[in-house]
């Protein structure tokens, strides 16, 4: 079945990525992937570091002529801001003095990850803990993508709010409220959002935070396009597409919340508004007249849009830095510490987001059409 492994700290020396499961004969474009890991780069709010970084993969195993082999695939994404950091994180034993890090951030893994493996420098956890490591997540999901569309299916992704500024009413989730030619607006957008009102007033927010030293947090949806009736199941908890896709969505860091469909504004209201009539057309294809349940029902495609919408909180590194307390000396302090940071990266968590539905997706194709050629997987899927 299909896997995936990364590894890698943020200031190293590069990113390592393993995937396993993808059938053998499936035609790879690289520039497709770092197209996506461009995407992770850009988005108004983002930091320093994404000046210095020019990501893009290298296969190291896998791909042979541009086409899978059907054994493990593994790419790697060079870190260049590794020249800067080579004695704080090198492996081997250093002759210099490191200074360590011991005042941590409310909101981060700092704390939590220095208790759990007893680590003095909190530079143990961050490298780890950091969102680079998201790079990797969407180089495993420009494969999934070109995957996927060999099955006609499209992920996409746009921002719905940044702290309060946002759309005042839930968009409809059926297929004709994403045209292609909305993407193409999106994809210009430096918020990728949709609404160029919005986009002016979101970044307005933003430099309002970035001038008081604060962060924001917002709202991305991400949309599945052309996903066929029958991935997921009900047989076990761990099968439903909705558990999978929770999983994967709050993995990715700073996420807090997550809704499929209509979500919490299902509770807000009746049965007989809210769930999705079903019907037949006269071509003979199955339909329903709203998709509040986001295309998903007990725990299968129906056939719509698979839409989820993500929360994800303000980063915890502010330029003006919150009381804390230093693990060392155990001494409540003013000011934790402050490191080169975004001040929002929504437009960014919503390209993560995107890859992380192109891997569940993948792996319910897998599941559901299983073969070790891209060949045996479609006469799969056609029959």
């Amino acid at each position: 079945m299909f896997r995936f492994l990364t590894a890698g700290e943020s200031h190293g020396p590069c990113l390592t990525i393993i995937v396993e499961g993808l059938p053998a004969g499936l035609t790879v474009e690289k520039t497709i992937i770092d197209a996506d890991l461009r995407r992770r780069q850009g988005g108004y709010g983002r930091g320093g570091r994404m000046k210095i970084e020019k990501d893009e993969i290298r296969f190291l195993s896998g791909v042979r002529h541009g086409k899978t082999l059907g054994s493990p695939i593994t790419m790697q994404i060079e870190n260049r801001d590794w020249v800067n950091w080579e004695e704080r994180m090198n492996a081997a034993p250093v002759e210099a003095e490191i200074d360590h890090v011991t005042r941590v951030r409310p909101g981060h893994a700092d704390f939590t990850g220095a208790i759990k493996y007893g680590h003095n420098d909190v530079r143990n956890v961050i490298e780890r803990s950091s969102s680079r490591e998201t790079a990797s997540r969407v180089a495993v999901g420009g494969l999934c993508r070109q995957f996927l569309a060999q099955f006609g299916i499209a992920v996409h992704s746009h921002v719905l709010s940044v702290v309060e500024v946002g759309y005042e009413t839930l968009r409809p989730m059926t297929p004709d409220a994403y045209p292609e030619s909305m993407w193409d607006v999106v994809e210009a957008s430096p918020m990728r959002c949709a609404d160029a009102d919005l986009t002016e007033k979101m970044i307005a927010r933003i430099l309002e935070a970035k001038r008081e030293g604060d962060t924001c947090g917002g709202v991305f949806e991400v949309v599945a396009l052309g996903v066929p009736i029958g991935l997921g199941s009900f047989s076990q908890w761990d099968r439903r597409l909705s558990t999978r896709l929770g999983t994967a969505m709050m993995s990715i860091p700073s996420v807090k919340a997550m809704e499929i469909g209509a979500g919490f504004g299902t509770t807000r209201t009746t049965g007989s508004h809210v769930h999705d009539v079903l019907r037949r057309s006269e071509d003979d294809r199955w339909f329903h007249l709203s998709n509040n349940a986001g295309g998903i029902e007990g725990g299968i495609t129906n056939g719509e849009p698979v839409v989820v919408r993500v929360g994800v909180k303000p980063i915890p590194t502010l330029a003006h830095p919150l009381p804390s307390v230093d693990i060392e000396t155990k001494e409540n302090i003013d000011q934790s510490r402050y490191e080169r940071s975004d001040v929002c990266v929504v437009p960014a968590a919503g390209v993560v987001g995107e890859a992380m539905m192109t891997m569940v997706l993948a792996e319910a194709l897998i599941e559901k059409y299983g073969g070790d050629s891209i060949d045996e997987m479609m006469k799969h899927y056609r029959s």
